[in-house]
């Protein structure tokens, strides 16, 4: 792995970390968790309302996503389910709703702290048909041919090698298989001042890449009826853009066409 792969890891790894510890209120106050990496005011919060979904639970609801991907993942009853940068748990107490006691729920990360949380908040409720593991979505300790549905939410944004991980989710998805996935992707061309910033990695917008190269990318890595579902745009308030640009870019940047937005799609495995 290249050195700057193996840091924007660690910095995830760190901040998550921190961010398993704090309560939903407080990560609200950025998408970056209120850590130290951006400053208590960085960064416009778009995660969605989780408490009207089916199989909310309010302990693993650390408000860190971007969308809602149980939406539109067609969960049905026995499903054996992966949700990849688990966090504490949401989707997968969401998905588990779904699949009932005769499916199975795992949740990946790469944080120890997510991961600890996650086993506590299903500790509590006694479910037995969920399994909490940590490990790297670039190389899922899963066997293939696993899982019916893989979801993940505004997570692989996060991951500096999405090719290699977009091949694990087509190897450990069924040949039925398909994923829903809620991620955060650019649109033009966006300054180097904002896409840049490492500590953003910790955050919401560092690491996406072009809507255009995303969806070649999993076309690449053998999916198909590929879909995207819901499309918001994300506004950077303008005192958190006046920390990165002055104010003729400023300017320049919210006259263009460019922009950042979070989406929700989903794709079918493809089988030869």
């Amino acid at each position: 792995m290249k050195d700057s792969q193996k840091n924007v890891k660690e910095i995830v790894r760190q901040k998550y970390d921190q961010i398993a510890h704090q309560s939903k209120q407080q990560n609200q106050s950025s998408c970056c968790g209120g850590t130290d990496c951006c400053g208590e005011t960085d960064y416009s919060v778009f995660n969605d309302d989780y408490t009207r979904v089916q199989g909310y639970n309010e302990d693993a609801d650390l408000g860190l996503g971007c969308g809602i991907p149980s939406d539109y993942a067609s969960l049905q009853t026995g499903d054996t389910v992966l949700d990849l940068g688990s966090g504490a748990g949401n989707d997968c107490f969401v998905a588990r709703s779904f699949v009932g006691e005769q499916g199975f729920v795992y949740g990946i990360d790469f944080s120890k702290e997510m991961i600890k949380k996650a086993r506590s908040n299903a500790a509590k409720l006694g479910y037995s048909n969920m399994k909490f593991i940590r490990g790297d979505i670039e190389d899922m300790p899963f066997e293939a041919n696993k899982m019916d549905k893989v979801l993940s939410n505004c997570v692989l944004n996060l991951v500096p090698d999405k090719r290699k991980a977009f091949r694990e989710i087509h190897r450990v998805l069924k040949p039925t298989g398909s994923f829903c996935i809620s991620d955060v992707v650019t649109v033009g061309d966006l300054p180097d001042a904002i896409l840049k910033s490492a500590e953003m990695y910790a955050g919401c917008v560092a690491g996406a890449i072009s809507k255009d190269d995303y969806i070649r990318i999993i076309e690449n890595s053998g999916f198909k009826d590929i879909h995207i579902h819901k499309e918001k745009e994300i506004i950077l308030p303008d005192e958190i853009l006046a920390d990165y640009l002055d104010n003729e870019e400023v300017k320049n940047f919210k006259n263009s066409q460019n922009g950042i937005y979070s989406i929700t799609l989903t794709a079918k495995k493809e089988v030869e």
